[in-house]
């Protein structure tokens, strides 16, 4: 394994101990303006932009993008600079302040790298994964963690050195498994639209929970909390539209409940036949859903327009009984990380209006912590 030394080590040191102390380092970063910390060169692209967010507090948290780390520890008051590389980072997985994992890429049309950091940052190791190209992963330790290509799962017990094939249904096209025995799959049907099957015996067998008829068959995203599974199903997509459907199940996927059944006329009919009890998902005319949160009970789908131009949230707070989309702001692309039901951020991935917002009223408002200047390069 190669030792990759980051760059600026005296602020990432800095970073580490305020992350680790959860001291905010409004200190160490004076005269620390977004100016700095965008500085350089940017990797893969002509200039920054965000590409996720990871908060493990509702004050400590990272934000990341291509060819940059940066780190807050006091609810975004203060910004400190962790990586400046050639990284393009497409995934942040940190189980604690100081230890976690991420996938990024070395060039703009490679496969991502899985990496890992057991200072906050200052230093990541690269974990040689051979022919393996993950496109996701979630550690729930140090050593144990789940890894996902396109079409199958993997899971590892020694931090990600060796991987093993976990058995899938055919046609897969996303997996979530909470721990090596518990875990679903969204499997395509061609001629149908889609199956949702659950394994209780690490994938030895698999119970088909829910079917989906839609016209198109693209993917979809499954979210998993206690006995809440949440799951995505996507239609089709034009005239930057995409329709989609949402369904939820309290009960380990017993019973379900159409959430979001949103039909576009770029994208056409939304998956299943079943009428949601909301016709559009967040970020409306025709947004696109970005990733779901569930946490303290409720469950927050972020959302984008790039025809509207806005991005926010919408949320259910009791299961998916009912479903509100909250107030927009001018946005074109999005991605979320909640610690609790109130608490909140928002990254604006897109290279347009590259931001970090933050809520503290569960996205019925948003203030701005941190922008990229424009022409930074």
């Amino acid at each position: 394994m190669n030792t990759i030394k980051l760059k600026c080590g005296l602020l990432a040191a800095a970073l580490a101990i305020g992350l680790t102390s959860a001291v905010p380092f409004t200190q160490a970063a004076a005269g620390s303006t977004a100016k700095d910390l965008f500085s350089g060169t940017p990797a893969g692209d002509s200039t920054f932009h965000f590409s996720d967010i990871q908060f493990l507090s509702g004050t400590t948290g990272r934000a990341a993008g291509n060819g940059f780390l940066i780190g807050t520890s006091d609810a975004g008051g203060s910004w400190q600079s962790i990586y400046k590389g050639t990284w393009q980072f497409t995934q942040l997985d940190f189980i604690s302040n100081t230890t976690g994992f991420a996938l990024a890429k070395s060039s703009a049309a490679g496969t991502n790298a899985l990496v890992y950091t057991t200072n906050g940052g200052s230093t990541f190791t690269k974990i040689p994964t051979g022919a393996l190209a993950l496109e996701r992963i979630h550690f729930t330790d140090a050593k144990n963690g789940f890894g996902y290509t396109r079409a199958f799962a993997y899971k590892t017990a020694d931090g990600g050195k060796t991987w093993t094939k976990i058995t899938t249904p055919a046609n897969t096209r996303y997996a979530e498994f909470t721990d090596v025995k518990h875990g679903w799959v969204l499997t395509l049907i061609p001629g149908f639209g889609y199956k949702l099957s659950k394994t209780t015996d690490g994938g030895a067998t698999w119970a088909t929970k829910l079917d989906v008829k839609s016209d198109e068959i693209i993917g979809g995203e499954i979210y998993t909390s206690g006995s809440q599974i949440w799951a995505e199903f996507y239609g089709g997509a034009g005239m930057s539209q995409q329709s989609y459907s949402l369904y939820a199940s309290s009960d380990n996927g017993s019973s379900w409940k159409k959430v979001i059944s949103q039909s576009t006329a770029g994208g056409g009919p939304a998956p299943g036949g079943a009428v949601g009890i909301v016709k559009e998902g967040p970020a409306s005319p025709g947004g696109h859903p970005s990733n779901l949160e569930l946490v303290d009970g409720a469950a927050i789908l972020g959302g984008y327009s790039p025809a509207g131009e806005v991005i926010g949230v919408g949320r259910s707070l009791d299961a998916g009984k009912s479903w509100s989309n909250l107030k927009t702001i001018k946005g074109f692309q999005s991605v979320i990380s909640f610690t609790s039901k109130d608490i909140g951020w928002m990254a604006d991935t897109s290279s347009l209006s590259p931001a970090v917002y933050r809520t503290t009223d569960g996205g019925k408002s948003w203030s701005k912590k941190i922008s990229i200047p424009s022409g930074s390069n």
